[in-house]
């Protein structure tokens, strides 16, 4: 019997082999009748196939064949380079002509999915056919970063802070003439009128969906905190415990699809875009609270012991790190044109590189004091529709630079949108610019990968100026 794709390129491990079993025991115990297999795209966003449950032993040896030409693609799903030329536009052969590359299930990420009958879902990797991993493949290039921590005796710890909106169906806008691409977006209407922050009674009008939502996100397994009432109308925040490595982004993947699909399953439209073009409607972040653990003991590698000091120097040089690399990095935290119209001074979204102790003005807050096991850095620079594995990957690779070149931060800045810092790019425009002179970035992610990211971003650019916007309608349209 010939070996299977798994054992012939040697990614079989004891660890995958009791997961696979175990996969196959909950199947039978659950009666499951389908599992979904998805992978994460460019964009964050889950794709893949369903298959009948007798597959998926076979499928988790195997893998399961997908189009390469769906990593080509921009968030409107048109693909952005020239799939049929020599190499597929991108320079590999394998993806000539939109061939298949195949998902390979992590058997470990098995779940039921509690709002879908007789339903669990895989989380997948991706190979070529002759065994490579697919460069494009974000997942991979996050667990590249933790293995540069690992060769280190650290490990990557993060929690997730997500704000979204939550707003009620009025008209799923599926007639044909709605089915452009991409389509046209749902009419909805508010489900609190907010300015409430963290009020009791706006979290009663939001109970009903928000406990389906809670209830699924717990019978996922995932490490829920608190869901919130946040500041504007229909606006809802939801955070995690921490997790370890691939873990801490697995789960924002996974609760996000998962928070989407409940919402639409009962009426109700849930978006992770930053600012929704809807009537006195306000910014979503994403806050990523992270630190780094020693491999050896599990001790915080950030906690210091010396009087007046907030960080160790490792987190010290970690954090002057990100605020050096801030502006290259911040199309994989604030990847959509969208997202760069929350960076604003005097609204708890950061305009600026700088840090500050415990301040939410700042873009990045740290947390703790001399002594404490809790000590942390907040990045408050994040969209909520960020790909978590660039988001967090970015921060390993900013981070030991600073850690490397042993660079020290300015002092906490006590008035964040006062203190003079580097401004933060004022559009996705600037974010690519900066990425694409970084030297840093293209070391950490390889030029492959950055180069392929900014056509990427730019075809979406390309699309957008080519629009004419209802705001130069109205600018123009009269006066001239």
């Amino acid at each position: 019997m010939s070996p299977s794709f798994v054992e012939k390129h040697s990614l079989s491990t004891p660890d995958r082999v009791a997961a696979a079993k175990a996969v196959e025991e909950q199947i039978r115990h659950d009666g499951t009748q389908v599992v979904r297999l998805s992978f994460v795209d460019q964009h964050g966003i889950l794709r893949g196939k369903t298959v009948v449950a007798a597959e998926v032993a076979r499928l988790i040896d195997s893998g399961l064949g997908v189009p390469s030409s769906l990593l080509l693609k921009d968030t409107s799903n048109r693909t952005v380079f020239a799939t049929f030329t020599p190499k597929g536009g991108v320079g590999i052969k394998e993806m000539e002509g939109a061939g298949d590359m195949l998902m390979i299930p992590d058997p470990s990420t098995f779940k039921t999915l509690p709002w879908a009958p007789h339903t669990g879902w895989m989380l997948c990797d991706l190979r070529f056919g002759a065994g490579a991993a697919v460069p494009f493949s974000t997942r991979d290039l996050f667990r590249a970063a933790l293995e540069r921590l690992d060769q280190r005796g650290l490990a990557f710890v993060a929690g997730a802070e997500l704000e979204f909106h939550l707003f009620r169906l009025t008209d799923k806008q599926l007639r044909p003439e709605d089915a452009a691409q991409p389509g046209r977006p749902p009419n909805v209407e508010l489900t609190t009128q907010g300015f409430q922050y963290l009020g009791e009674y706006s979290y009663d009008e939001l109970d009903p969906i928000y406990e389906k939502i809670r209830v699924g996100l717990q019978q996922l397994g995932l490490p829920l905190c608190s869901l919130e009432v946040e500041f504007g109308p229909s606006q809802c925040e939801i955070t995690f415990n921490p997790g370890v490595g691939l873990e801490a982004a697995d789960i924002v993947v996974l609760a996000r699809s998962a928070i989407k699909q409940i919402a639409r399953r009962n009426g109700y439209h849930a978006t992770f875009m930053c600012r929704p073009r809807i009537a006195n409607v306000v910014s979503s972040g994403w806050h990523l609270h992270q630190s780094l653990r020693a491999v050896a003991d599990g001790a915080n590698a950030f906690l210091t012991h010396e009087p007046g000091e907030i960080l160790s120097p490792l987190g010290r040089g970690y954090l002057a790190g990100l605020l050096a690399h801030a502006n290259a990095a911040a199309s994989f935290s604030t990847p959509t044109i969208n997202g760069y119209k929350r960076y604003r001074p005097y609204s708890l979204a950061p305009d600026r590189a700088i840090w500050g102790r415990d301040n939410r003005g700042a873009m990045l807050r740290v947390v703790g004091e001399a002594g404490s096991a809790a000590t942390r850095i907040e990045n408050r620079i994040g969209e909520p529709a960020a790909n978590p594995y660039l988001y967090m990957a970015s921060q390993i690779v900013s981070g030991l630079d600073g850690i490397d070149r042993a660079l020290q931060p300015p002092p906490s800045a006590d008035t964040p949108y006062e203190t003079e810092a580097p401004a933060l790019p004022g559009s996705l425009d600037e974010a690519l610019v900066a990425l694409d002179r970084s030297a840093c970035l293209r070391a950490g992610f390889t030029d492959g990968f950055i180069d392929y990211w900014l056509h990427l971003k730019r075809a979406e650019l390309a699309r957008f100026n080519a629009e004419v916007s209802e705001w130069e309608q109205r600018e123009y349209f009269s006066i001239f």
